[in-house]
C-alpha cells in the first residue's frame, strides 16, 4: 500500500540521513541510470547512435519513466501507446508466429565448402519451417544469420545473408558481408594482417509466418494547446524541487491535442510523466507522443 511504501522510505532515508522526497529521488534515479546504461550498451554493441532512434514506452510503469530515459540518453521523441500497462500481451498476440533454429559449426572461410554449409542451412529451415507450419498456414519466411568474428576474438557479430544457396564465389562474399558488418558495428575493419582469419561460429535460421501489414500513422506534433484543469506539486529531476505539474486526464484528450510539460497525463492502468523539457502530443490512433522542446519534430 502507498502508506507501506512511505514507512519503507522513511525507514531508508533515516538510515542514509535523507528525508522520504531525497530519498525516492534517489531510487528513481538510480533506476533511470540503470536503464539508459543498458540501453547505452546495447546500442554501442549493435553499432547504432541511440539518439537517433524514437523509443516506444510499454509497460505499466515505462511512461512514469520514459521522459528522464529520453533526457539521459539524448532522444527527442517518445511514443506512449494505448494499453501501455500489457504492452507485451498485444505484442505477443499481434506478432508473427517465429522460430530459431541455431548451430555451432566453427568454420574458417579458408575451410570453407558450400556443398556441407549449405545441407546444414536446409535442416535447420526444414527444422524452424516445421515448428511454425503446426501453428500458422500462411507464407513463411526465412533470416539466414552467420555470426561472425575474426579468428581468436572472443565476440561475433551478426551478418545477415540472403536467402539463398552458396555458390563457389561463398568465401568472396561472406567476406565482404563481414568486413562490411565489421565496419558498421566498430568502425573500421580491420586491414593489412596478412594471414589474419575469418571465422563463423554459428549458423542462425529465423522462420517466420507473413502477417498482414499494419496501419501506418502520421506523427502530429498538434497545436491545440490543452490546459490542465487541476495541478499539483511533483519533484522535477532535472531541478532538484518540486514543480508545478498540470494532470490531465487522457480519455478527456483529443487527437492533435497539444499538453505542455510538466505534466502528467493520468489513465487507469498508468500516468505518463511529460517533464519540463517535454511536451506531449496525442495522435490519431490514440498514442501520446512525447516531443522534446525546441527539436525539430
Amino acid at each position: 500500500t502507498a502508506a507501506s511504501e512511505r514507512a519503507i522510505l522513511r525507514d531508508v532515508g533515516e538510515r542514509l540521513s535523507l528525508n522520504a522526497l531525497a530519498t525516492a529521488f534517489g531510487i528513481c534515479e538510480v533506476v533511470d541510470e540503470n536503464m539508459a546504461n543498458a540501453a547505452r550498451v546495447h546500442a554501442v554493441e549493435n553499432g547504432k547512435n541511440i539518439s537517433d532512434n524514437l523509443m516506444i514506452a510499454f509497460g505499466g510503469a515505462a511512461p512514469l519513466h520514459a521522459a528522464r530515459l529520453c533526457e539521459k540518453l539524448g532522444i527527442d521523441q517518445c511514443i506512449v501507446p494505448r494499453g501501455a500497462g500489457v504492452g507485451s500481451a498485444i505484442g505477443f498476440l499481434k506478432a508473427p508466429f517465429g522460430y530459431e533454429a541455431l548451430a555451432s559449426r566453427l568454420t574458417r572461410l579458408s575451410r570453407f565448402k558450400p556443398a556441407e554449409v549449405n545441407a546444414l542451412l536446409a535442416d535447420l529451415k526444414a527444422s524452424a519451417e516445421g515448428f511454425v507450419r503446426s501453428g500458422a498456414s500462411g507464407r513463411i519466411v526465412c533470416e539466414i544469420t552467420a555470426f561472425m568474428r575474426y579468428a581468436g576474438q572472443g565476440w561475433e557479430i551478426p551478418v545477415p545473408l540472403v536467402d539463398e544457396p552458396f555458390g563457389e564465389d561463398a568465401v568472396a562474399k561472406l567476406k565482404d558481408l563481414f568486413e562490411t558488418s565489421y565496419q558498421r558495428f566498430f568502425g573500421r575493419a580491420i586491414e593489412g594482417l596478412d594471414g589474419l582469419e575469418i571465422e563463423i561460429v554459428t549458423w542462425s535460421v529465423k522462420a517466420t509466418d507473413v502477417r498482414p501489414a499494419v496501419t501506418r500513422h502520421e506523427l502530429t506534433t498538434g497545436r491545440k494547446k490543452s490546459e490542465p484543469i487541476t495541478t499539483r506539486a511533483v519533484f522535477e529531476p532535472a531541478t532538484g524541487a518540486p514543480q508545478t505539474y498540470g494532470i490531465v486526464e487522457r480519455d478527456k484528450l483529443c487527437v492533435g491535442d497539444r499538453v505542455a510539460g510538466p505534466a502528467v497525463i493520468v489513465e487507469r492502468e498508468t500516468s505518463t510523466v511529460v517533464t519540463t523539457s517535454f511536451d506531449a502530443v496525442i495522435q490519431s490512433d490514440g498514442a501520446i507522443l512525447l516531443t522534446r522542446k525546441g527539436s525539430q519534430s
